[in-house]
C-alpha cells in the first residue's frame, strides 16, 4: 500500500516505498455536509485530494536471514557487566532497552552513564544507535550496567513502524551470576507494530565520563578466555575479537563510531528465493468472502425474523455464500435496531437471544460465517439528568454523561469532543474515554463466546476514529469486519463528477485510521455504477488511468462492494440502484476484485437463478478480493474488463466481444445488457 498524506511525505508499505506517484486535482468550492442520516442520498461537494492508497498484488516472497549476537561478560577489575551485541541488519537499527530486577520482567531504567547516541524514552526504557561495523556488514554497540539487574530486556527498532522482537515478546537476556555468557534464544525474529511515540527525552549522560570508564574495562576483556553467543565461534575467532578490542580501547570515543569488537565475516548463505502463493492479509478473511445481507428494513416486523431465515440456511449456502450479515441484536429504540440502549440485553424485534444463538448455529452448520451489526456510534440513555436530558444509561453498562461527546449540541456530554460526525437522533458516545472503551471491548469479546459471532459489520463509523475501531478489533479478533463509511459523491452543478478520488480517499483514509484491520463498504463503486447506468455514461467506470474508479481500484481487498442495502433499497428507497438494471450491477461486482455483499430482497427475487450463476463463475475461477483486472473497453454505451485472465465480462447495450491470440473465450452466462464469458484454453 502507498499513501501520500500533506506534502511529500510517504508512508513505506509492506513493499516498501514508492515514489513519484501522485494525484493533483483542482481545488473547488466545497459544500457544506449534512451529516444527518435522514437522507442518504450524496450530498453536492468538492474537497481538495489529498492523497491516495494503491494496492499492489505480491509477486514474489524472499525468505530473509538475519542474526543478532549478544554477549555478557564481567569485567574483574570494576565488577560491572559487560554486554556486547552485534547483528547483521542492514541500515540503522537503535535498540530499545532497559533492564528488569524480578520475574516479572517490568522494564526499568539502569543506571547511568550510557553510550553516546542514547535518549531516554518516556522514562522507562533507553534508546540507543548502533555504529555500523567495518565494511557496512551490520552493526554492533557495547553496553555496561551495574551489577543487581536480573535481566537485559530489549527489542531492535528499524523505523517508526517496525520493531524487530523475540517470536513476538521482548528479548530477554539473564544477568544472574550463574547465567553470565548464558546463550540468547538463537531463532525468532519478528516484525511488530509501534504505535508512534512521544518525542524522546535527551539523555544527559557525560560522554567524556562514560569513555574513561570503559577503557579499563574494554582492557580486560583481553585475558577473558571464552564467548558464547547465538553462533558459535571458533577459538581464532574469539582471540581476533579481543584483539581487535585492545587496539581500539585507547578510542574510547571513535569505537562508537568505527568499531568495537568487529568479528571476522562469517559465511551467510544466499538468500533463498521463494515462489510463493499470494497470501490475503487480516481484515478480508480468505479474500474469496461473499457476503449475504440476510434482512431489510421490513424483517423486525414479524418478531420471528431469525427463525424464518434460519430455514433459508441451506438455500443460501448453495448458492455459494460464505458470510451472512445478520441486523443488530440488541434492545433498541427504534424495532431496526439501529438506536441501541442495553448492549447486553439481546432480546430484539428479531427475535430471542435463544434463537439467536440458533440461527449463528445453523449458519456455522451449513458452512456460513456469521457477522453482527454493531452499533458503536450511539446509545439511547435509559434516563434524564437533572437538566431533563436523555444522557444518563442503565443496564449492564450504566455510563453518566462523561461517556457522551461534550460537542453533541443536544445531549449536553460531559466527555471530551467527538473525534467524528454527530448522529444527531442519539447520544454521541466518547470513544477516547478509557472505561468505555474497556466496556466496548468486554462486550464484543461477549458477543462472540456467548453468540459465536464470526464477525463485524460497524454502523456510522463516520461518528469515531478508525483508531478505535483498530482496539476493539484487536481485541475481539473478528474474522472479518466492514465499517460503514457512508459519504457525498462530489458534484458539480448537479453533474456527479467522472473524477471521485476526493471520496474514496476519505473512506481509505478511515480504512487505513483501522491499520488496515477493516474493511469499508465501496460508497464509491456504488455511485458511480447509479450513474454509468442510468444515464448510459459507462466511459465512468474507468478513472484517469484506466483502474476501477472506486475504493477497488485503490484498496480492493478492504473494499466490501455493493449495489443495495437495506438504506438505499427495501421500504427506505433513500438511493435506491437505477430499476431494471440490477443484474448489470451484479455483473460487474460478482465478477470484479472486492469482496462482493450481495442484497437480502435480490436474492429472494426473480434474481436469484442469474446472482447465483454469477457466484459459480466467481467461484469456479478462485476470483478474490485482489484478483486482476485489465479495463478493455469504457466507452458511452458499454463497459469491459478481463479478470484474472480467466474471466471477460461485459455491461451496457454496446457490443463487445473478448479477442486474444492466445486465448479462447466462451459465453458463460448472458442477461438484460450483460455478458460474461470464460477462458476455455
Amino acid at each position: 500500500m502507498v499513501g501520500r498524506k500533506k506534502g511529500n511525505s510517504m508512508w513505506p508499505g509492506a513493499l516498501g516505498q514508492l515514489s513519484n506517484i501522485f494525484i493533483t486535482k483542482e481545488q473547488l468550492d466545497s459544500k457544506d455536509e449534512d451529516s444527518s442520516m435522514d437522507s442518504i442520498e450524496p450530498i453536492k461537494e468538492k474537497k481538495i485530494l489529498e492523497g491516495f492508497y494503491e494496492e499492489i498484488p505480491i509477486a514474489k516472497k524472499v525468505d530473509v536471514h538475519n542474526s543478532i549476537t549478544v554477549s555478557v561478560r564481567k569485567c574483574p577489575d570494576t565488577e560491572k557487566i559487560l554486554l556486547s551485541m552485534e547483528t547483521d541488519i542492514l541500515g540503522n537499527v537503535v535498540v530499545h532497552w532497559g533492564v528488569c530486577t524480578d520475574d516479572a520482567k517490568n522494564w526499568e531504567l539502569p543506571s547511568s552513564p550510557y553510550p553516546p547516541d542514547t535518549v531516554i524514552f518516556k522514562d522507562k526504557a533507553l534508546r540507543t544507535l548502533l555504529q555500523p561495523k567495518e565494511g557496512g556488514n551490520g552493526s554492533q554497540g557495547l553496553f555496561t550496567l551495574e551489577e543487581g539487574p536480573q535481566g537485559f530486556l530489549f527489542v531492535l527498532k528499524q523505523s517508526e513502524k517496525t520493531w524487530l522482537k523475540y517470536m513476538g515478546n521482548d528479548f530477554y537476556v539473564p544477568l544472574s551470576s550463574s547465567s553470565i555468557s548464558s546463550v540468547l534464544p538463537t531463532s525468532g525474529l519478528s516484525a511488530g507494530q509501534e504505535t508512534p511515540g512521544k518525542s524522546v527525552e535527551e539523555s544527559e549522560g557525560s560522554l567524556s565520563a562514560y569513555t574513561k570508564g570503559i577503557i579499563s574495562e574494554i582492557r580486560s576483556l583481553v585475558s577473558i578466555s571464552s564467548e558464547k553467543s547465538l553462533k558459535t565461534k571458533t577459538k581464532e575467532a574469539q582471540e581476533s575479537i579481543l584483539q581487535e578490542i585492545e587496539k581500539l580501547a585507547a578510542e574510547a570515543y571513535s569505537m562508537f563510531r568505527s568499531s568495537v569488537a568487529a568479528p571476522p565475516e562469517e559465511a551467510v548463505s544466499e538468500t533463498e528465493e521463494l515462489e510463493l502463493p499470494v497470501k490475503i492479509q487480516s481484515g478480508t478473511g480468505t479474500g474469496y468472502e461473499i457476503v449475504c445481507q440476510g434482512f431489510n428494513w421490513e424483517s423486525n416486523k414479524s418478531g420471528k425474523w431469525y427463525m424464518e431465515l434460519k430455514e433459508k440456511a441451506e438455500e443460501l449456502s448453495s448458492l455459494g455464500f460464505t458470510v451472512i450479515w445478520l441486523p443488530p441484536p440488541t434492545e433498541s429504540v427504534s424495532p431496526e435496531g439501529y438506536m441501541p440502549k442495553d448492549l447486553y440485553n439481546l432480546n430484539s424485534r428479531y427475535g430471542t437471544i435463544d434463537e439467536l444463538k440458533e440461527i449463528v448455529n445453523k449458519f456455522h452448520q451449513v458452512g456460513i460465517k456469521v457477522l453482527g451489526d454493531a452499533v458503536l456510534n450511539h446509545r439511547c440513555a435509559h434516563y434524564k439528568n437533572q437538566n431533563g436530558v436523555w444522557n444518563i444509561f442503565g443496564g449492564r453498562l450504566n455510563w453518566d454523561d462523561r461517556a457522551v461527546v461534550a460537542d453533541d449540541p443536544h445531549f449536553q456530554g460531559r466527555g471530551n469532543k467527538s473525534s467524528g460526525d454527530n448522529f444527531h437522533a442519539a447520544p454521541n458516545i466518547d470513544h477516547s474515554q478509557d472505561f468505555v472503551r474497556k466496556d466496548i471491548k468486554e462486550w464484543l469479546c461477549w458477543l462472540r463466546k456467548e453468540i459465536g459471532y464470526d464477525g463485524w459489520r460497524l454502523d456510522f463509523v463516520r461518528g469515531f476514529w478508525g483508531g478505535y475501531v483498530k482496539d476493539y478489533l484487536d481485541a475481539s479478533e473478528p474474522y472479518f469486519a466492514v465499517g460503514e463509511y457512508w459519504d457525498s459523491l462530489s458534484y458539480t452543478y448537479g453533474e456527479m463528477d467522472h473524477n471521485q478520488d476526493a471520496h474514496r480517499q476519505r473512506i481509505i483514509d478511515w480504512i487505513n485510521a483501522t491499520s488496515g484491520t477493516a474493511g469499508a463498504f465501496d460508497v464509491t463503486t456504488k455511485g458511480i455504477l447509479h450513474a454509468a447506468l442510468d444515464r448510459c455514461e459507462y466511459w465512468r467506470l474507468s478513472d484517469q488511468k484506466g483502474k476501477p474508479p472506486g475504493v477497488v481500484g485503490w484498496w480492493p481487498s478492504r473494499a466490501v462492494t455493493f449495489i443495495e442495502n437495506h438504506d438505499t433499497g427495501s421500504t427506505q428507497g433513500h438511493w435506491r440502484f437505477p430499476g431494471g438494471k440490477e443484474m448489470q450491477g451484479y455483473a460487474y461486482i460478482l465478477t470484479h476484485p472486492g469482496t462482493p455483499s450481495v442484497f437480502y430482497d435480490h436474492i429472494f427475487s426473480h434474481c436469484q437463478s442469474e446472482i447465483g450463476g454469477l457466484i459459480s463463475i466467481r467461484n469456479r475461477n478462485k476470483i478474490n478480493c485482489r484478483s486482476t483486472i485489465k479495463i478493455t473497453k469504457a466507452e458511452r454505451d458499454v463497459y469491459a474488463a478481463i479478470i484474472d485472465e480467466k474471466v471477460a465480462m461485459k455491461i451496457g447495450p454496446g457490443h463487445y466481444e473478448p479477442h486474444s491470440e492466445s486465448q479462447k473465450w466462451s459465453l458463460a452466462m448472458e442477461g438484460r445488457d450483460y455478458k460474461v464469458w470464460e477462458a476455455s484454453g
